[in-house]
């Protein structure tokens, strides 16, 4: 935490010459790791709440409502913090997908056949917070 203080202090003097360079790239460069893996785990819970809500509609709970609520607000947050990541949207959600179907399929005791093996929503549906699939 020092470091990022003393680093953010000599850039902001424009002292640049005593900034280590090496570090900073490393550092801004992990940000951006850690932002796009935290987007990715939250699609993945998102997408597979959404699909046991689609293909299990017998067995829904509110905890499956309130975790896409809270995943969506928390994805939102995300996009709001780190603009960026929205150019990532979509691929992020077509990764995430397979994950999100697996862990369904073994959270549910489904047949693979049963959900399609294409992502079964639009990045649109998936970020609308009055969507819920019946």
């Amino acid at each position: 935490m020092a470091w990022s203080e003393s680093t953010a202090q000599l850039l902001r003097d424009r002292r640049f010459d005593e900034v280590g360079l090496e570090a900073l790239i490393e550092e801004v460069s992990s940000l951006g790791i850690g932002q796009r893996h935290a987007l990715a785990s939250r699609l993945v819970v998102l997408i597979k709440h959404l699909l046991k809500w689609r293909y299990q509609p017998e067995k829904r709970k509110g905890g499956w409502e309130a975790s896409i609520i809270e995943q969506r607000r928390r994805i939102a947050r995300l996009l709001r913090t780190s603009p960026s990541l929205g150019a990532l949207l979509e691929q992020e959600c077509l990764d995430a997908y397979p994950d999100a179907r697996r862990e369904a399929l073994a959270e549910t005791g489904l047949h693979g056949s049963v959900i399609p093996e294409q992502p079964a929503f639009s990045v649109g549906q998936l970020l609308d917070e009055s969507f819920l699939p019946e």
